[in-house]
């Protein structure tokens, strides 16, 4: 699929015609009759095709006067899986702006983190996406204030506030143009079945199908730092650190969403606490583009056929993953729980987890900049390494971010002390969520790719994964899949 699909009307048309939920979040369809917006795959009798209008984004249909239908819910569709394959500057953008980077240091901010002017970024994205950068962040503003009406039992009052509305007035006004309903409406259209609990918010997290959670999930079960994150009755829980405060988020797969219950310490963090989830477990993915480049090579097709949609397990904060995989240097994954865990207990932020064995936020750059390396048992030359790194993240010198460009942050990388190509790449691949990011050194690649009949020196992988561009972070996803050994971190 390529960027600007909303521009090929024949496609478009065809895909609303047969409910095709592939393409719910690559481009929205405005119908001209109703004056309303659905997802490509909206169970209503498709418009004639002379009635329908294609846009590229939720904000654009807004902007041009349509208002969201309440069958399909379009503003709930996973979002485009553009924004996460891309490295140019709308994409950077857009993962800022799912970040709440608008919200919280307007476009001024979101220009200032890009390097680029207030007027390059809205000329770039309003071409591109039909909508400015307020415009973007006052849909998912609308989105966000949709889910607090109907998931708790907050007055009005807070919920604007929560969503990052300057005043109630906004707040009335934005719902009523967006959904066609005041926010009240919206509350009592909710089921009667809804359970509140207080505190906690309860919501669904849409994808593409397929997605296979074994490797998602058991990735990041298996790499779990006590105290930060635990598998629980089913459920992958993780403490947050979030701009206004923390959270604690669990996350349980089920056929067709992920279920998510968040709770936090000051719900102006929903919006980002969604954005972050969703980012970890990879959702956006486009997995049947990926899988059917993937079946080219005769070699993957049987992996990709037994288990199709793996997703890239990645995080929810890019500084800790760095620090996370330098203390995974050539030790085990037990003992990289351990280094890591030692960290937390004696440096992070203690918070209550009431429904489990979740104790501390993983600990701030600026408290690890403070350790003694002394302290540290590990090897001198890793010791260097890690505070190397500590140093520069909290100083600001290197900054690993949603927005970070995926070319100069894995040259910034590859110039400090101790880190080998191994270490940029998976920083790459798992932090800043670049899919073709490759790890041609990993011990269980090599043996893969040998049980496999593929090339196993690094040099003749990496030129038969030419082939596997632009997605070899989701063919290491393949290849991690057939080694039954245990995850080990060795490489440098």
């Amino acid at each position: 699929m390529q960027n600007g699909m909303h521009t090929d009307t024949e496609r478009c048309v065809r895909a609303v015609q047969s409910k095709d939920a592939r393409f719910d979040g690559w481009f929205f369809t405005a119908v001209l009759t109703t004056r309303i917006y659905c997802r490509p795959s909206c169970p209503v009798v498709p418009p004639k095709p002379e009635n329908m209008t294609f846009y590229p984004s939720a904000a654009a249909c807004q902007q041009a006067g349509f208002r969201a239908c309440k069958r399909c819910r379009p503003d709930t569709s996973p979002g485009s899986p553009e924004w996460n394959q891309r490295a140019d500057l709308v994409a950077r953008a857009m993962r800022l702006i799912a970040d709440g980077t608008v919200d919280r240091e307007g476009v001024p901010g979101l220009a200032a983190r890009l390097g680029y002017s207030t007027r390059q970024i809205e000329r770039q994205l309003l071409a591109e996406l039909g909508a400015g950068p307020l415009a973007l962040a006052r849909a998912q503003r609308a989105q966000t204030a949709r889910l607090l009406i109907e998931t708790t039992a907050l007055p009005m009052a807070e919920i604007a506030f929560a969503a990052g509305f300057s005043s109630i007035r906004t707040f009335n006004d934005t719902v009523r143009d967006v959904f066609a309903l005041s926010p009240s409406d919206l509350r009592n259209r909710r089921p009667k079945t809804t359970v509140l609990t207080p505190g906690t918010l309860t919501l669904r997290l849409p994808f593409r199908t397929p997605l296979n959670p074994d490797n998602l999930f058991g990735h990041l079960a298996a790499t779990a730092v006590p105290g930060v994150e635990e598998w629980r009755a089913g459920a992958y829980r993780r403490t947050l650190r979030l701009p206004y405060g923390h959270g604690i988020a669990s996350l349980t797969p089920k056929s067709d969403h992920i279920a998510c219950r968040l709770t936090l310490s000051d719900l102006r963090d929903l919006p980002v606490a969604i954005s972050r989830c969703r980012r970890m477990l990879d959702l956006d993915a486009d997995p049947v583009a990926v899988d059917d480049q993937l079946r080219t090579d005769p070699v993957l097709a049987p992996l990709v056929d037994k288990a199709p949609g793996r997703r890239v397990p990645r995080t929810v904060d890019e500084a800790e993953f760095a620090v996370r995989a330098v203390l995974g240097q050539q030790v085990s994954t037990a003992a990289a729980r351990t280094h890591a865990a030692r960290l937390v207990t004696a440096h992070g932020e203690p918070v209550d987890d009431p429904e489990g064995g979740l104790t501390h936020l993983f600990p701030s750059m600026a408290s690890l900049a403070a350790v003694n390396p002394e302290s540290l048992a590990m090897p001198r030359t890793r010791r260097t390494t890690f505070t190397t790194l500590v140093a520069q993240l909290a100083d600001g010198t290197l900054h690993l971010g949603v927005e970070s460009d995926w070319t100069e942050t894995r040259a910034q990388l590859l110039s400090l002390p101790g880190f080998g190509p191994w270490t940029a790449d998976v920083i790459a691949m798992r932090a800043l969520g670049d899919p073709d990011a490759f790890l041609p050194t990993d011990l269980g690649i090599r043996r893969a790719a040998q049980e496999l009949g593929l090339p196993s020196t690094p040099a003749a992988l990496t030129a038969r994964a030419a082939a596997w561009r632009p997605w070899r972070a989701y063919a290491v996803q393949y290849l991690w899949a057939t080694d039954s050994h245990p995850i080990n971190f060795l490489p440098v």
